[in-house]
């Protein structure tokens, strides 16, 4: 297994997993504000099984999504990186980027830091080709946040773990090529 990753910004560190992880993204993961463009917002038992396939991605591959502490406080402020898709769409296999942010640090440019530090990783020592994100119309800081890492917008898809009629079904696909990033 490769050792996993630690990942060094000007204001933040990415870091792999720990326990005491565990109650401060159960406090994210179960905030309606958080999670307003998601289906709902995740119970304990949830967050801890999505906890699990976040440890367990970066102990396969050595980088996944990271634990976002500020380098001068350390303790989790949100999780950033990137994941293997778990599901079939037509642009898969891929890699997507994803963030989430404690309400507290949104709107200081701690997402966007820690984007940058994830796909760096990603088209650097990873050695992606290319890497995706996606998200509902109505995310607007998402969207504009993958425009401002250079990624382009390439039409929608209906999220396959997502029920026909169901108003968070259609998402937005965003996509950045590895020689686009270093363009």
């Amino acid at each position: 297994m490769p050792e996993p990753m630690t990942l060094e910004g000007p204001r933040l560190r990415l870091r792999p997993w720990r326990a005491e992880d565990r109650d401060p993204l159960a406090a994210l993961n179960g905030d309606p504000e958080v999670m307003r463009h998601f289906p709902a917002p995740m119970t304990r038992a949830e967050s801890d099984a999505w906890a699990d396939r976040m440890e367990a991605h970066v102990a396969a591959h050595g980088w996944g999504f990271w634990v976002v502490e500020q380098r001068e406080r350390p303790g989790l402020i949100g999780v950033v990186g990137l994941l293997t898709i778990p599901w079939e769409a037509d642009f898969t296999p891929a890699v997507e980027i994803g963030w989430r942010i404690a309400p507290g640090f949104q709107r200081q440019g701690l997402a966007e830091e820690a984007a940058r530090l994830s796909l760096k990783a990603g088209f650097g020592p990873v050695g992606l080709t290319e890497v995706v994100a996606f998200t509902v119309p109505g995310n607007a800081p998402s969207w504009l946040l993958m425009a401002k890492l250079g990624m382009r917008p390439t039409g929608t898809f209906e999220h396959p773990r997502l029920p026909e009629g169901h108003p968070l079904r259609t998402h937005l696909l965003y996509r950045l090529r590895r020689q686009d990033w270093f363009a």
